[in-house]
């Protein structure tokens, strides 16, 4: 029995998307397919194995497809995929898309209580794995949930050692794909559930179908192409994240271009295939970015770049500016998530200034996402200028929240708007700032503390390459505020310094950090995102 995925826009509403072309109408793998018959010779994949073209990879995801049909992979059918950016990753990806199963992919690196729940919460059948990813077995220790979660059938590893009780990747691939016949699944349909790294005490999952995944993040990436020429995108966060969702369907499926792939990130190696690939477009986020700018990433011939595409956590304009000048390209900042919202900057900047409070990103797209403000109080519509929750509706919308409706409820309303939780004001534009986060807010003697707003201030210090602001346990006022700083230079900032540039703007002293910790790096989830959680355990043992 697979989860049930249930389509909360209303069905008139999602099927208008893509009668207006909004939306492409076809399955993911028919959509690859089309452009492997297109162009067949073009480069697909670029790894550390060398490339790969259309017409190689479509051989190796019909063989794929066949060996795990054998093993009784169907239509409906959730399969785990923990896998670092790897070719092997993107004929996963289309393998099961071909079959008309779901794709669960979270990143290699995540532990394996998150994967138990992550599996056991969508009734996978199957995991394809990595026998081994920097000192993790994790082919070995997901072989050994079998005995936990019912539905979960086998394990395939990928690698050159395949452990006890696991199928080997390699001899599914051994396959005869000659005569494999594809399903044609409804793009409507669920094909792939994107992890979130929200807040919740579980990974929300989100599923997506077709549609939402080539329409609506396809227009996204439509829109930063110079003269409709096939993207070459290098990938410095996981294909597995929801970030990474426009790896496998959107570079490839959708648009026939090349995905770059790093299995590790690291500032000297995507410098290196930079210059060495020449992609055109960079996906990451601001913490590598300012990794990359430390080691002499103005030094790069980036003369390829159309975009440098930065999502995840916030941008801030001193960053955005430093790397406009060091890569010579725009620096387009993103903002997005798992469960279906996204709006960004273009590649020419709209530079026209407001008094509206946040971060700027963009105008709104409706062939991505319709971006509305809700009074949160409410939920009517704000007006123009009023901050309130961002609500989001469009053609890259989200069926549900995997087994959990009661994030449904939370989350969704009942003619299928999704609430972000994010704090947001349109301006008279009608361009998007970001505030900051709901949930983010640090709780300090009962006054409300946004992290995100002292974050962006701190940021602008000229001796601060990066900084991330939590809130640790305080036994009298229940939560301080602590920030945790990169230094750009060797000047090393202090607490007092720090407070009185948060003095000279404007920032009330009661918004002030009360502790300090000084980093040579931060310390990044396996998405590529900050770990606030690991910083903020690492302050409390700091200050008991």
């Amino acid at each position: 029995m697979t989860v049930l995925m249930r389509d909360l826009v209303p069905h008139r509403l999602r099927r208008s998307w893509a009668a207006d072309g909004a939306c492409p109408d076809l399955d993911l793998y028919s959509l690859f397919r089309a452009h492997r018959c297109l162009d067949p010779h073009r480069t697909a994949v670029l790894d550390a194995k060398g490339k790969l073209c259309y017409t190689r990879l479509d051989v190796l995801v019909r063989r794929l497809a066949t060996g795990l049909a054998a093993e009784g992979i169907g239509p409906g059918d959730v399969v785990g995929v923990q896998l670092p950016n790897c070719r092997e990753a993107v004929i996963t990806d289309l393998a099961l898309a071909a079959l008309g199963a779901v794709a669960l992919p979270f990143p290699a690196g995540r532990g394996i209580r998150d994967a138990e729940s992550l599996l056991r919460r969508a009734e996978a059948v199957a995991v394809v794995a990595t026998s081994e990813f920097r000192g993790h077995d994790h082919a070995t220790e997901l072989s050994e949930l079998r005995t936990r979660l019912p539905t979960l059938r086998f394990v395939v590893s990928v690698g050159t050692d395949t452990p006890d009780r696991c199928l080997a990747f390699a001899s599914l691939l051994r396959a005869d794909g000659e005569a494999f016949v594809p399903n044609r699944p409804d793009p409507d349909a669920a094909v792939r559930i994107l992890v979130s790294s929200g807040s919740e005490a579980e990974p929300k999952m989100v599923a997506y179908t077709h549609n939402a995944l080539l329409g609506g993040r396809g227009n996204f990436m439509a829109s930063l192409l110079r003269d409709g020429a096939p993207p070459r995108s290098l990938f410095l966060v996981p294909l597995a994240s929801a970030f990474g969702s426009n790896g496998t369907a959107v570079t490839l499926a959708r648009h026939g271009g090349a995905l770059i792939l790093l299995d590790h990130f690291t500032p000297q190696a995507a410098i290196a295939a930079i210059e060495r690939h020449r992609p055109t477009h960079v996906f990451g986020v601001p913490t590598m970015v300012r990794m990359m700018l430390d080691h002499n990433a103005a030094a790069a011939d980036t003369s390829a770049l159309t975009a440098l595409v930065l999502g995840g956590s916030p941008l801030d304009r001193a960053t955005a500016e430093e790397a406009q000048r060091a890569f010579g390209c725009p620096v387009v900042n993103l903002y997005g998530s798992a469960d279906g919202v996204n709006c960004h900057t273009g590649l020419v900047e709209d530079a026209a200034a407001t008094a509206s409070p946040g971060v700027l990103v963009g105008r709104p797209d409706p062939r991505v996402a319709d971006i509305r403000i809700a009074r949160t109080e409410t939920g009517e519509m704000a007006a123009v200028g009023e901050t309130g929750e961002i609500v989001a509706r469009g053609p890259m919308t989200p069926l549900c929240y995997v087994g959990a409706p009661e994030l449904d409820a939370r989350y969704r309303t009942d003619d299928g708007w999704v609430r972000t939780g994010d704090l947001g004001v349109l301006d008279p534009e009608g361009r998007l700032h970001v505030v900051g986060r709901l949930k983010d807010i640090v709780i300090r003697g009962g006054a409300n503390i946004s992290t995100a707003e002292v974050e962006q201030l701190l940021a602008a210090h000229p001796d601060v390459r990066d900084v991330v602001c939590v809130g640790v346990p305080h036994r009298v006022l229940g939560e301080q505020l602590a920030a945790v700083v990169v230094a750009r230079t060797d000047r090393r900032p202090d607490l007092a310094g720090l407070c009185a540039h948060l003095r000279s703007q404007g920032l009330e002293r009661g918004k002030h950090p009360e502790s300090l910790l000084l980093l040579d790096a931060l310390p990044l989830t396996p998405a590529g995102k900050p770990d606030r959680a690991a910083l903020r355990s690492r302050l409390i043992a700091a200050t008991g």
